[in-house]
């Protein structure tokens, strides 16, 4: 599903007509996108000059980030920008359930950055940013009535949810999960960091960086396939999945894809859908293991379903992953059974999709200074915390980057130097 639009008007999706109010968007602006050399901001050449390689939640927050600090940044993004993971993810935000783990820190900060951005940038009109209520849930397939194991509990059930549920409890409150929709996100900071920081979009495959051949060398540039050169201070990859197709990244490290399926349908009834995420522990009617779907209703009506993953090879060309069947009929399958309100009859399926989530080998993201490349850093590896964890990595890359340290999140446990 190419994406590549010259004028976006992102938040008409989730604003409410107002007649009393005169404001208008400011996202509705334009993106530039350049497949040639076009003329420098005003003052780049006292600039710090990065390119950045992805555009991704990743790429674009650290584009974001690096030019409100004053950079001259050049996004680079070989197909569109949030074709892959970053537009058909769910956009799950939590504060603190990786606690404990690698990246409690770099969760938590960019949880707090969310909302401090959805501030900024109208995140409620623009993208869907709203808090959420979020619960757990078992369903067995074969149940055709609600069989709560605990009557009380029960009562913590929105009213949409009217399947064979059993054993519901709250896992997190407004205070603690929230969403997003990922590609307006994605798009609506871009459009920010294009039009307020003189962020340049250039679509184009990166070949190589240039300037690093030799052990220790600095990096100056960027290759794009066809012989486009730009010419860079320093550059960061954001290349999700597709780092593992990246030579000077998989010399050092293993970074695969997992695939993982979602569909979109929108219900006759959305305005009775509320803000409940639901984890899903799903036993389907065959027996077998169970599963582990998700389930995020939008702002806009529509109800994202997820789940059905599994390691395969990463396809070169973003714009070619589909779904596989069976996949998406599971996925239809406990779509109608949590709710009769998203069965076939009551919802129309609007996407049936598949992206693949970058991961590494240890389970923590890799982001920082890549070793024997000077000037040159990667981002990727955050599985299926991208969308949560993006600002934060964008932010904490571009103090990097610009002052030679990470101040928002200690990035020493997520360097790459830890696979050499």
């Amino acid at each position: 599903m190419a994406m590549i639009l010259h004028s976006l008007s992102l938040s008409s999706l989730f604003r409410r007509p107002n007649p009393n109010s005169s404001r208008t968007s400011k996202t509705a602006t334009s993106i530039h996108y350049s497949a040639s050399p076009s003329p420098h901001m005003e003052n780049t050449q006292s600039k710090k000059r990065v390119a950045v390689c992805g555009g991704g939640v990743i790429g674009v927050c650290t584009a974001y980030f690096l030019a409100k600090k004053g950079a001259a940044v050049t996004l680079i993004e070989k197909s569109s920008v949030a074709c892959a993971a970053s537009g058909k993810a769910g956009g799950f935000l939590a504060l603190d359930w990786c606690d404990n783990g690698a990246i409690s820190s770099l969760a938590r900060a960019s949880f707090n950055l969310h909302r401090s951005l959805s501030d900024e940038l109208n995140g409620p009109e623009n993208y869907g940013y709203r808090p959420l209520t979020t619960l757990s849930l078992t369903v067995t397939e074969s149940q055709t009535t609600s069989t709560s194991t605990n009557a009380g509990s029960s009562s913590i059930l929105p009213s949409w949810v009217d399947g064979p549920i059993k054993s519901p409890r709250t896992i997190g409150s407004p205070e603690t999960t929230a969403q997003v929709h990922p590609k307006l996100f994605t798009k609506t900071l871009l459009n920010k960091a294009v039009n307020d920081y003189g962020v340049e979009v250039v679509i184009g495959k990166v070949e190589r960086v240039v300037g690093v051949e030799v052990e220790g060398g600095r990096v100056d540039s960027v290759v794009l396939e066809g012989g486009r050169v730009i010419e860079s201070d320093s550059v960061v990859l954001a290349l999700g999945p597709w780092s593992g197709k990246f030579e000077m990244l998989s010399s050092i490290f293993r970074v695969y894809g997992l695939k993982a399926h979602s569909i979109v349908v929108e219900p006759k009834e959305g305005a009775s859908i509320t803000p409940h995420a639901l984890f899903l522990s799903y036993f389907p009617a065959r027996g077998g293991k169970a599963l582990d779907p998700e389930v995020y209703p939008r702002p806009t009506g529509e109800v994202y379903v997820c789940g059905m993953s599994s390691e395969q090879e990463v396809p070169d060309n973003p714009e070619e992953i589909a779904g596989d069947p069976d996949s998406i009929q599971v996925l239809k399958r406990v779509a109608r059974t949590v709710s009769s309100h998203l069965g076939e009859g009551e919802a129309q399926v609007k996407a049936e999709q598949a992206c693949f989530l970058p991961c590494t080998d240890d389970s923590i993201p890799i982001i920082g200074e890549i070793p024997g490349a000077k000037g040159c850093y990667v981002a990727t590896g955050h599985s299926c915390w991208g969308i949560l964890n993006g600002p934060a990595t964008g932010a904490a890359l571009a103090e990097l980057v610009i002052d030679g340290h990470a101040s928002i999140v200690d990035l020493s446990r997520f360097s790459p130097t830890r696979f050499v």
